[in-house]
C-alpha cells in the first residue's frame, strides 16, 4: 500500500484573526501562508481587539520557528505536525488573470492556492477561509476550499437545552416537593438518560406539575420556586429556571440563549441588580461588530457617538427595570448612584479588557458575536467571586465569520455542558408582544 500523502492547506488571512492557533490544527499536513496574508496581517497588529492579539501572536509565534532565517521550502511546525511554508505572491495564472482582478487580496491567495495545485498535481490543495465568497470562487476553479472547522459545534439541532419536560412523574414525587424541605433525592425520579448538573425540570403528571432543578453536589432534585428580582418577575417556566440560575450565587458561569424579546438580558441584569451587595462590580457588556473586521475608528463622529447606538439596547433595558420599580421605591435612586459610582458600568466589551474581574457581575450580551477564543479568553480572566453571565441568540449573527456552529455560545453551551459550576438555559418564548412574536416566527 503506498505512503499516504499530506496535503497542502493554504490558509486566508480571516482564519488567522480566528484563531492564531489555527497552524497546529491540521495534524502532520503542510500549512501554506501566502505572502498577502502576511501584508494583511500587518494592518492588524495594532489594537485592543481580539483580532489585534491574534496578528501579533500569529506573528511572533512563526518568528520564533523561523528564527533567523527565512525560509520558502518550510520549516517544522513541530512533532507529529507538518511544515509551515510562506509562498511569495507571483504573477497571475490565465486562468484566474482573465476572470479576477489582480489588485485584489483575496484573488491573490486564491491565485497561490491555484499556482500550487498546478505546481504539485499529485497532492490536495484546499483552501481554507473563513469567507464564503472566498470560497465560492475557489470552487469556481475546482479547487477544494473549506470553512476552519476545528472550533465548529458538532450539531446545533442537539445543542444542550438546559431544561427538559418529563411526563408521567408519580403524584407523590411532585408532592414530596411542595413539602419541606421542598426536595427529593434524585434516585427517586426515574429518566431514560443521566442528570446533567443544575440542568431544570418542569415534572408533571395529568394533574399536577412542579418546576425543579438537579443539584449535582447532593444528587437532590430541589424545587425551583418563581422569584421577581428587582420587580421584574419571569413569565414563563423558562424565564424562572434563567432568574433561579442567575441569582444562584454558587453557580459562577450561566449562558443564556433564546430569540429577540425572550428576555435574557433584561433577566440577567436584574438579577445582578438583585444580588449587588455580593460583588463589587457589575459589568454589562456587548462586542462592537464593525463591517470587514475594521475598527469602529472608521464611523464617524467622537467615541461616545460611535459607540451610542452598540449600546443604546443595555440602557433600554435599564430603563425597562427602573420604571418597573415604584417610583417611590430607593431603587430607581440606587441604580442612577450605582452608573454615577461606576458600580454599575455599561460599555463595549472591548473596554473592559485589562480589568481586573474580581468579584464582578459581568454579563456579556450578544455573546454570539464572539469566537470561541474570544469566550474563553474572558473566562480565564475571570477573578475569585465573579460570575459570568453570556446571553444571545445563536440564530441572529452579525458577524461576517461566525455562524450558529462556529459562533462562540454554541461553543461555549457544547463544550461547559455538564460542568457542575456551569448552568445554561434556552428562553423559546418571547415575552415582548403578541406582534413582536409573530414577528420573530413568521418573517
Amino acid at each position: 500500500m503506498p505512503a499516504k500523502m499530506n496535503k497542502f492547506f493554504v490558509f486566508d488571512t480571516n482564519v488567522i484573526l480566528h484563531d492564531s492557533s489555527c497552524i497546529y490544527q491540521f495534524a502532520d499536513n503542510d500549512i501554506v501562508i501566502p505572502m498577502t496574508v502576511l501584508e494583511e496581517l500587518d494592518h492588524f497588529k495594532k489594537g485592543n481587539e481580539m483580532i489585534n492579539f491574534h496578528a501579533r501572536e500569529f506573528a511572533r509565534d512563526v518568528d520564533g520557528l523561523s528564527g533567523e532565517t527565512i525560509f520558502d521550502s518550510g520549516i517544522s511546525l513541530g512533532p507529529n505536525l507538518g511544515k509551515i511554508i510562506i509562498k511569495l505572491d507571483r504573477p497571475f495564472h490565465e486562468d484566474l488573470r482573465f476572470n479576477f482582478t489582480t489588485d485584489k487580496p483575496d484573488h491573490r491567495i486564491l491565485n497561490t492556492a491555484y499556482l500550487l495545485g498546478k505546481e504539485y498535481p499529485k497532492k490536495q490543495v484546499i483552501l481554507i477561509s473563513k469567507d464564503v465568497n472566498l470560497r465560492m470562487k475557489a470552487k469556481s476553479l475546482g479547487l477544494t476550499a473549506q470553512d476552519y472547522k476545528t472550533d465548529h459545534v458538532k450539531d446545533i439541532d442537539t445543542l444542550y437545552k438546559g431544561h427538559h419536560l418529563q411526563e408521567d412523574v408519580p403524584g407523590d414525587l411532585i408532592a414530596k416537593l411542595y413539602e419541606t424541605p421542598f426536595e427529593i433525592e434524585a434516585s427517586e425520579l426515574k429518566t431514560d438518560t443521566a442528570f446533567t448538573p443544575n440542568e431544570f425540570f418542569i415534572l408533571r403528571n395529568e394533574k399536577q406539575s412542579v418546576l425543579a432543578f438537579y443539584d449535582s453536589m447532593f444528587a437532590k432534585i430541589k424545587k425551583v420556586d418563581k422569584v421577581p428580582a428587582q420587580g421584574i418577575t419571569p413569565r414563563n417556566a423558562e424565564q424562572t429556571f434563567a432568574l433561579n440560575a442567575l441569582l444562584n450565587l454558587d453557580i459562577p458561569l450561566v449562558s443564556i440563549s433564546g430569540k429577540a424579546g425572550t428576555g435574557k438580558t433584561l433577566l440577567a441584569l436584574a438579577a445582578a441588580l438583585e444580588r449587588k451587595k455580593s460583588y463589587r462590580q457589575i459589568y454589562l457588556a456587548r462586542p462592537v461588530v464593525p463591517l470587514s473586521n475594521k475598527d469602529i475608528g472608521y464611523l464617524p463622529g467622537d467615541i461616545h457617538s460611535k459607540l451610542d447606538p452598540y449600546m443604546q439596547p443595555l440602557h433600554d433595558n435599564l430603563s425597562v427595570i427602573e420604571h418597573s420599580l415604584p417610583e417611590n421605591n430607593g431603587g430607581r435612586r440606587q441604580i442612577k448612584e450605582l452608573l454615577e459610582q461606576e458600580k454599575l458600568v455599561i460599555c463595549p466589551l472591548s473596554y473592559i479588557r485589562g480589568r481586573s474581574l474580581v468579584k464582578v457581575y459581568f454579563i456579556v450580551d450578544e455573546a454570539q458575536n464572539l469566537t470561541p477564543h474570544e469566550i474563553k479568553t474572558i473566562i480565564t480572566r475571570a477573578g475569585e467571586g465573579t460570575k459570568i453571565v453570556f446571553t444571545g441568540d445563536i440564530f441572529q449573527i452579525d458577524h461576517p465569520y461566525l455562524d450558529t456552529l462556529s459562533n462562540g455560545l454554541s461553543y461555549l453551551i457544547e463544550k461547559m455542558q455538564g460542568q457542575k459550576i456551569y448552568a445554561h438555559i434556552n428562553l423559546e418564548k418571547g415575552e415582548r408582544s403578541e406582534l413582536a412574536e409573530l414577528a420573530s416566527n413568521l418573517l
